[in-house]
């Protein structure tokens, strides 16, 4: 009644307003008899509808502010599905947020340009509890099955030394074994936790510098501060300075999930966000592939 109310106020007769709103004249003008009706009184001061009665007026303010609010409604409801907007937590162990997530992001924000993201880095195990907590919507990291909650593999690199690039190291280090990292400076990590050969353990204990952070730590390793031990995608293979010796036993692996709540529990946006996340890994993949 009031979208019919306004059309014909705005248009001043029965027949453009039919018009716009896709009905019959004889449709518009008993609706709006039925709205007069219920008003109690006139809303228009001729047959015409070209002069609004004072009434009238009054009630044109309040009608456009009601029918304006109901559209934005429906509009924020229609965008709520199609992923147009909404907001999704991510957080992300530090090495993934260095590597993979940018081009993600990037193209993300691009197709939903509506949508706000709030991302962090953290550590497993912290990330495993947000996940937990529901302080988080999508959670990239080595984590274990956790119940009421999907994993996705996104992908599995393997570790190696990461040192500066003209470190002694790379020089035959094929032939290399832990004996000689033994005697260089060594930069903990707690991606470190997940070698568990004994015959690392002394150089691991012997770490006189932890870092949490991987910026930082790549930074000090490419000042000749140290070496590190980190999987191969904490590394971008554009990164200045930096060598990456890969370590012989191929099946020392980190495994990176996607972890976020079942479908039905997700937002349209965070479920578009996962996709993206997923394609993201998908194409990393692929180009690790590709011959160099």
């Amino acid at each position: 009644m009031l979208r019919c109310f306004l059309a014909v106020a705005e248009r001043g007769n029965l027949t453009d307003a039919a018009r716009h709103l896709g009905r019959t004249p004889s449709a518009v003008s008993m609706m709006l008899k039925q709205f007069e009706d219920h008003i109690g009184a006139p809303l228009f001061e001729s047959g015409r509808k070209s002069h609004l009665t004072r009434l009238g007026a009054l009630i044109r303010v309040e009608a456009s502010r009601e029918v304006a609010h109901f559209q934005s409604t429906v509009a924020a409801i229609e965008g709520l599905s199609r992923a147009e907007t909404g907001f999704v937590r991510l957080a992300a162990t530090p090495s993934v947020a260095h590597t993979l997530m940018p081009a993600v992001i990037q193209r993300f924000a691009q197709a939903h340009p509506g949508v706000r993201l709030d991302i962090r880095d953290a550590d497993s195990t912290t990330i495993g509890q947000h996940l937990m907590a529901r302080r988080i919507d999508i959670g990239l990291a080595t984590l274990p099955p956790v119940p009421g909650f999907e994993r996705h593999l996104l992908f599995s690199d393997r570790f190696g030394v990461v040192c500066a690039r003209d470190h002694p190291l790379t020089r035959d280090w094929q032939d290399k074994t832990w004996d000689d990292l033994a005697s260089i400076p060594f930069i903990a990590n707690g991606l470190c936790r997940m070698i568990e050969d004994p015959d690392f353990q002394p150089i691991l204990n012997g770490a006189r510098i932890s870092v949490a952070n991987t910026a930082s730590m790549l930074a000090l390793v490419r000042a000749g501060t140290g070496v590190t031990l980190l999987p191969e995608r904490a590394v971008r293979a554009d990164e200045p300075g930096l060598a990456f010796l890969p370590l012989r036993d191929t099946r020392i692996r980190r495994t990176i999930w996607a972890v976020h709540p079942e479908p039905r529990d997700m937002t349209p946006a965070t479920q578009a966000l996962a996709r993206a996340i997923r394609a993201g890994a998908a194409t990393l993949e692929e180009s690790a592939l590709q011959p160099n």
